[in-house]
């Protein structure tokens, strides 16, 4: 990677300690021809980020800020990268208006936050100017947009008391349920029906976080049966405790017979070992970039395995969000969530007639929306 000057306009570093630079990403693994990449770094207050803009021909550039612990700069870009694309997969395929951006924080989020570290990244993305909205991921929260918040108005996903719509893993893990529900329904031959129970279906979750967790009181509520992991033992203990789940090491996930697979957890969890391994029938869940890579879609095509595009099965976060540009309502937001289930069930049928992944079909979809707006 080449660092370049900052963009046109933007200040320069304060200090040798503040650095705003345009990263020349050609070559590394994840470019998509994206248009800007910066890093920041304050090391003032510990603060080393990424944020990667890919396609704004549908509008702003609007997504989450993750934080997690990279092994490098090249870790964390690669991250940022491929996040991002997927967004402008994601906000094409839910016709949200927006365009597809991500931030990466490199630190671990449960000992290196702090509301000055929170606050530097935020003027950072004040000098985009609004080609970036930022909101919560991965390892960070509503309060820490709070903190970002004080720096740039240009923010999503703040608590509903500041006129925003709150933390929306709740609406992701929705998007995700009933994602399952087009997936089953699909496989039975049935029409798609979010609220339809699932008394007699075994799902593994890997990964029982905000949305994970909420995807299991979804689940369980329809009747569902569920078998949990994650490397957090209090995240597991609370899923079997208050949803009657059961539990198996975070190794094991993939091995558990189960008719649904739900990838919660970080992304590339699923490899060509594991997809040959895996004895689900359905592939769903709310992770990004759930594929190690591409290839793997075809190798699950081949064992007769439904696999939900990760963008297109965990939209409802970020349809939430860009509900925030109108007068905010949550019941419109959800109505329009539900929807996943039944691009899911075009998706399918179209993968099932022409014999080809789901995936290539979602891309094929995702790409003609976004050539359609600068043809």
């Amino acid at each position: 990677m080449q660092a370049e000057d900052a963009p046109a306009g933007a200040p320069s570093p304060v200090t040798a300690e503040c650095q705003f630079e345009t990263i020349d990403c050609r070559g590394l693994p994840g470019f998509d021809g994206h248009e800007l990449v910066v890093s920041c770094t304050d090391a003032r207050v510990g603060l080393r980020a990424f944020i990667a803009i890919h396609n704004t021909s549908l509008g702003p550039a609007l997504g989450g800020c993750r934080m997690w612990r990279y092994a490098s700069d090249e870790e964390a870009l690669t991250d940022a990268l491929r996040l991002s694309q997927g967004m402008s997969y994601k906000h094409a395929v839910a016709d949200t208006q927006q365009g597809g951006g991500k931030a990466v924080i490199m630190g671990d989020p449960r000992r290196d936050k702090s509301d000055a570290l929170f606050q530097a990244f935020g003027r950072f993305v004040d000098r985009l100017g609004g080609q970036y909205v930022t909101a919560e991921d991965v390892g960070v929260s509503v309060d820490d947009m709070v903190s970002v918040r004080t720096q740039t108005n240009h923010v999503a996903g703040l608590p509903t008391s500041m006129g925003s719509s709150g933390d929306p893993s709740p609406v992701t893990a929705y998007g995700v349920y009933c994602g399952i529900q087009a997936a089953v329904a699909f496989k039975r031959g049935r029409p798609y029906n979010p609220r339809a129970r699932l008394d007699d279906i075994t799902v593994a979750v890997q990964g029982v976080g905000n949305v994970g967790y909420s995807l299991c009181r979804h689940l369980h509520d329809a009747g569902a049966n569920l078998v949990v992991s994650d490397v957090h033992q209090s995240n597991v203990t609370r899923a079997c405790t208050e949803l009657s789940a059961t539990s198996v090491a975070p190794e094991a996930i993939d091995d558990v017979h189960a008719d649904v697979f739900a990838p919660c957890a970080l992304g590339g969890s699923l490899n060509h070992q594991s997809a040959e391994r895996l004895k689900s029938a359905i592939v769903a869940g709310a992770a990004n970039n759930q594929l190690a890579e591409p290839a793997v879609a075809k190798t699950l095509t081949d064992r007769k395995i439904i696999y939900a595009p990760d963008y297109v099965i965990n939209a409802g976060g970020i349809i939430n969000i860009s509900y925030e540009k109108r007068d905010y309502d949550l019941n419109q937001a959800m109505h329009h969530t539900e929807r996943i289930g039944e691009t899911l069930t075009e998706i399918f049928h179209c993968a099932n007639t022409e014999d080809i992944p789901t995936a290539e079909v979602a891309d094929r979809i995702a790409q003609q929306r976004l050539a359609a707006t600068t043809a």
